[in-house]
C-alpha cells in the first residue's frame, strides 16, 4: 500500500454555511452517485458548480436538485470524456476563464468500470475504454484548466481512486490498472503546483458506496448495507475548503 495513504477523523467536522461561498468548483460525473452528492454538498455551503458529465438528463437531475433547494445556480456540461477532442478541452477551459475568471476547483468522480474478467479474456476495446475515461480524459482535463485553477487563490483538485489502485485485485482489469495510473498521477501533479502557495491535490478512495458501479460490480449485494455516496461528503468538502490548507499529495481513505 502506498506510503502516503491517510486516514482523517471528520466526525466533529462542521462547516461553515457559506464555507464555499464565491467558489467555482467543476465535478466529473455530477449525474450521479459520489458525483452528484458532492456537487449538491458543494453548492450548499455557496459555491457555483460546474456539473460536468455524459448524459445530460442525469446532470438536469443534479441541477434541479440544487435549484429546488435554493442553491447558487449551477452550470451544465456535458461532455464525453471518452470522444472529446483535445481543443475542445482547451475551448472549455477558454469559457471557464472568461466567464469566472479562475475555478477554484476540479473533482474527478466521472469513471466507468470496464470488465470483470481474467486479462487473458479481456476485450482489447473495453480496455482502451475505460482508459479514455478514466486516465487520459482525467489528464487532458487537468491539462486543459490548470492555468484557470493557477488564477486561483487557493486551488484545489480531488481525484477518486480505489483500493484496488493501490494493491491488484484479480478479475478488476483495466479499472484496477487505471486507478493505481490515477493515483500517480496525482502525486506527480501534487509535486508539480508547488509553486503555488496553496494549491492542494489530493486522492480520495471511498471504500464501498451505494452506486451503480458497485451495483455492476457485485450484483448479488443488498445495495441497503452499503453506505450512501453523501456518507462522503465530509472529507469532500474538507479537502475543498480552506481546511485543508498544506494537505498536498494524500491519498485518504474515506472510511
Amino acid at each position: 500500500m502506498s506510503s502516503n495513504v491517510a486516514r482523517m477523523d471528520l466526525h466533529d467536522f462542521a462547516p461553515e454555511h457559506d464555507l464555499l461561498r464565491e467558489k467555482t468548483i467543476l465535478v466529473t460525473g455530477a449525474g450521479a452517485g459520489i458525483g452528484a452528492a458532492t456537487a449538491l454538498a458543494y453548492a450548499s455551503l455557496g459555491a457555483t458548480v460546474i456539473l460536468l458529465g455524459r448524459t445530460l438528463a442525469k446532470l438536469q437531475h443534479t441541477y434541479d436538485a440544487i435549484v429546488e433547494a435554493g442553491y447558487p445556480e449551477p452550470l451544465l456540461m456535458p461532455f464525453d470524456l471518452e470522444k472529446a477532442e483535445i481543443e475542445t478541452y482547451h475551448q472549455m477551459a477558454a469559457a471557464i476563464g472568461q466567464q469566472f475568471g479562475a475555478l477554484d476547483g476540479l473533482v474527478h468522480c466521472a469513471a466507468v468500470l470496464g470488465q470483470r474478467t481474467p486479462l487473458s479474456n479481456y476485450n482489447h476495446e473495453a480496455w482502451e475504454t475505460v482508459f479514455k475515461i478514466n486516465v487520459h480524459g482525467a489528464f487532458h482535463l487537468t491539462k486543459a484548466l490548470l492555468p484557470v485553477l493557477h488564477a486561483a487563490e487557493s486551488p484545489r483538485v480531488i481525484f477518486l481512486s480505489s483500493s484496488v489502485g493501490r494493491e491488484g485485485r484479480a478479475y478488476w482489469g483495466a479499472y484496477a490498472a487505471s486507478k493505481f495510473a490515477v493515483e500517480g498521477f496525482a502525486q506527480v501533479l501534487a509535486q508539480e503546483v508547488t509553486q503555488h502557495p496553496d494549491f492542494c491535490v489530493n486522492v480520495v478512495n471511498p471504500g464501498r458506496t451505494r452506486t451503480q458501479m458497485r451495483a455492476t460490480a457485485y450484483p448479488g449485494e443488498d445495495i441497503n448495507t452499503v453506505p450512501a455516496p453523501e456518507t462522503h461528503n465530509g472529507l469532500m468538502v474538507y479537502l475543498m475548503s480552506k481546511h485543508c490548507t498544506g494537505t498536498n499529495g494524500l491519498s485518504f481513505d474515506a472510511q
